[in-house]
């Protein structure tokens, strides 16, 4: 009877970890904002996460020094960051969409 129920909680347990969502906490990960940055320290692009279930508000993530650091979208930075990514978004969906299709039309010459 014990290893029925060893056997159930087992199955449980493995059908409730394979509903999780990997590599995602359930929190925020920004809660403090640097309050001025030097564009020229930054190393990286910057990592735009939009509001999800699990934190209701944009956090733009930044890497400075080998350390990541939150940038506030309401800043002066954090708009431009925004306003950049925007840019970016739909300058691929509008490439995507209107990029032609190349076809390879090998001319055969006979003999």
């Amino acid at each position: 009877m014990k290893s029925v129920i060893v056997a159930f909680l087992t199955c449980l347990l493995f059908l409730c970890s394979q509903g999780q969502i990997g590599g995602r906490s359930s929190k925020c990960k920004c809660f403090n904002y640097v309050a001025r940055v030097n564009r020229e320290l930054i190393k990286t692009e910057p990592v735009v996460h939009p509001p999800n279930i699990f934190c209701q508000k944009t956090e733009i993530i930044i890497t400075i020094e080998n350390k990541e650091r939150c940038v506030n979208p309401q800043s002066p930075l954090g708009q431009l960051i925004l306003k950049n990514k925007s840019r970016q978004t739909k300058k691929t969906a509008v490439s995507t969409m209107s990029a032609p299709t190349q076809t390879n039309t090998r001319s055969s010459t006979t003999q």
